[in-house]
């Protein structure tokens, strides 16, 4: 008897299984209800965890220039075979104010060797057989016969990559040398030493990989801006983030100094580097060697809209809140009108002739700026009035994103929200850093929002598996399909959102500190999480016209955990759904097209798991990464299965 009702139960599960109720939606592609915009999904790039230095700008040597507040951070003395001598930091700030320490090394022995080393940021990646390129600012006004002998030191201390170099100018020269690695190592470090007696003077010690993005010297790391590329972002918004406002005046972001010659851009304090008492990074700097040439080519490398944010005269108000007078703001508001003129300028202006000195005739062709980042508050709506009259009197087709402010409502969004609606506004910032179930429960944000007020740029947000700010979040599947989900509702509004970027974008596995992070990375190695996927498959998939998907007369908006959008791609021919499954149970849907004929044979791309926890690693970068298949269609109805956990494209293709 009991193996009968075993059976019996058995027979209900599979009838049960087989039987799941079908969920029916229809797709009405020939009702165009809004145009996608081009730069629909885009790319916040901000220096935090050092995204920047020891991330995407791909010099190796930490404090190159010895303008730390400590001057040898990151150096250490050494000697070997009897060496000896000494190192001086040397302030010659009335001659070079922008850079005005170096270094003069005093070999005392005539045997053995004297110098010094370098650990990198937290450490150097070397790979075997890549070429490396070593320079320096050296001179040797007593004539010394001194040679520098450049190793590089395995972490267990062997040498795998030499070469040496005679500085013999009296005045200040850089040289340049170029050597193989015999091996690959993660924790490199550089060894930079002197032998025969003398003096040299020694400033912007660098070392960088031949191979970087477009094999520009002294460029970007190749294998972190494919990702990017790869992504196909519509925008490129920079430098930040609080980075543009600084902790205070003094260390905000000034475009003008991340310019021109490497060694006369400013070093200044990076504002992370004692934000979080979990993650202290004292030894965090900005050198600009990534500054805003770099950001308009990175930019036009990629195919994305240059997005720059400038500072509006006010310092992060979570820290010191420090304001520029209003009658002192013309200098700020200067920077904006002049960045617009580097960026579009002819070459009969100041500006437009220096983007051409610089390498780049061609305009850049800006079309927004940001006034501000997370301002907030009648001091931010006041200096707002100043720069927008400003910009839009001599460029009234550029376009002003608007802050309203750090969170998704509150009386600080409230005030903005409703001043700048009145202001007729052009863009309004949003951002949202909170845990999966706000994502899904605001999917349907912008579903009421004014047809006719200002366009909105969900700027920054991310999913916070444990709380805001936490160290201990993860990029777990779970708050990826949250973001999915979230992400349907802003296509669906497509004719108000016409922007979407996550953040932070990059984070170093050894130097972070926020989490999550869409893109992960060592010194040799990256990975995209689960919400980088996310972001690709919304991006490459975005499509031109937003259509009606429907459950009987109502959108696919939380219903069984489900979330779906539907668009046209007209250059294309294709009809693509996106649809998220968000529960933990399967979901058997047909989807039945009208006013559209298709092709029986569709495209499917799926990310998914069972475990909702799982996240992607340096080890395991592709433990959730999207899968194509591909799906039979009969006439006009799509049937498929909708696994739980699980974000799907359907690309349909018409005939």
């Amino acid at each position: 008897m009991k193996r009968i009702v075993v059976l019996f139960a058995l027979t209900f599960v599979c009838f049960a299984a087989v039987c799941q109720e079908e969920k029916v939606y229809t797709v009405a592609a020939n009702q165009i209800k809004a145009q996608v915009s081009p730069t629909m999904y885009g790319i916040f790039f901000e220096d935090i965890n050092m995204a920047a230095d020891g991330g995407v700008y791909a010099e190796l040597v930490k404090n190159r220039s010895f303008e730390f507040n400590t001057a040898l951070a990151g150096w250490q003395q050494q000697q070997k075979n009897g060496g000896a001598g000494s190192i001086t930091v040397v302030n010659r700030s009335d001659e070079r104010p922008e850079n005005p320490h170096i270094i003069k090394v005093n070999v005392t022995s005539p045997v053995g060797y004297f110098g010094l080393s370098n650990e990198g940021f937290r450490g150097m990646g070397i790979k075997k057989g890549e070429t490396y390129s070593f320079s320096v600012m050296a001179r040797n006004p007593l004539k010394s016969k001194t040679t520098i002998v450049v190793e590089l030191h395995s972490a267990k201390g062997q040498i795998i990559g030499k070469a040496q170099l005679i500085p013999v100018a009296i005045g200040w020269q850089k040289y340049n040398i170029k050597f193989v690695a015999s091996a690959t190592e993660n924790k490199a470090s550089l060894f930079v030493w002197l032998k025969g007696k003398g003096a040299i003077d020694l400033d912007m010690i660098s070392l960088f990989p031949s191979h970087t993005w477009k094999n520009r010297p002294g460029g970007l790391r190749a294998d972190l801006v494919q990702k990017l590329a790869d992504l196909k972002p519509g925008f490129l918004r920079f430098p930040g983030g609080c980075i543009v406002e600084g902790r205070d005046l003094a260390n905000r972001y000034q475009w003008k100094k991340s310019i021109g010659d490497i060694d006369k851009r400013e070093n200044i304090i990076n504002r992370w580097n004692t934000e979080f008492g979990h993650r202290l990074t004292p030894d965090y700097y900005q050198t600009f060697g990534l500054g805003f040439m770099e950001y308009f080519l990175t930019a036009e490398d990629i195919g994305a809209t240059p997005l720059p944010i400038l500072n509006c005269g006010m310092a992060c108000q979570f820290n010191t809140g420090q304001l520029v007078a209003m009658d002192k703001l013309d200098p700020y508001v200067q920077d904006a009108l002049d960045l617009i003129e580097f960026a579009n300028g002819g070459l009969d202006t100041k500006w437009g002739k220096l983007r051409a000195e610089l390498g780049h005739p061609k305009p850049f062709n800006l079309k927004m700026l940001g006034v501000g980042n997370e301002q907030w508050g009648e001091q931010y709506i006041e200096r707002w009035k100043i720069f927008t009259k400003a910009i839009k009197d001599k460029y009234p087709d550029i376009k002003i994103i608007s802050s309203v402010g750090p969170f998704a409502g509150g009386k600080e969004f409230d005030l903005l929200n409703k001043t700048f609606r009145e202001l007729d506004a052009d863009i309004l910032d949003e951002h949202y850093y909170n845990g999966p179930k706000w994502f899904l429960e605001n999917a349907k944000r912008y579903d009421n929002y004014d047809r006719k007020g200002p366009k909105i740029f969900a700027g920054e947000y991310a999913a916070q598996s444990v709380t805001t700010g936490s160290p201990d979040n993860k990029n777990t599947l779970e708050c990826a399909l949250a973001e999915a989900a979230f992400m349907t509702g802003l296509e669906r509004n497509a004719d108000v959102v016409t922007m979407a970027s996550y953040a932070p974008l990059f984070a170093h596995v050894d130097a972070w500190q926020w989490t999550p992070d869409l893109i992960w990375f060592d010194n040799l190695r990256s990975y995209g999480t689960p919400n980088y996927y996310v972001q690709q498959l919304f991006s490459l998939n975005k499509g031109t016209d937003v259509v009606p998907l429907l459950e009987g007369t109502e959108m696919i908006s939380g219903r069984d955990g489900c979330y779906a959008t539907a668009c046209l791609d007209k250059n294309k021919k294709e009809l693509i759904i996106k649809f998220v499954n968000s529960g933990a149970k399967s979901q058997s849907v047909v989807f039945n097209i009208e006013g559209m004929d298709i092709k029986n044979q569709a495209t499917v791309t799926s990310l998914g798991n069972t475990d909702k926890t799982i996240v992607n690693s340096l080890d395991k970068p592709k433990a959730i990464s999207p899968v194509d298949s591909t799906l039979a269609v009969n006439g006009k109805a799509v049937k498929l299965t909708v696994e739980s956990y699980t974000f799907k494209v359907i690309k349909l293709k018409s005939i």
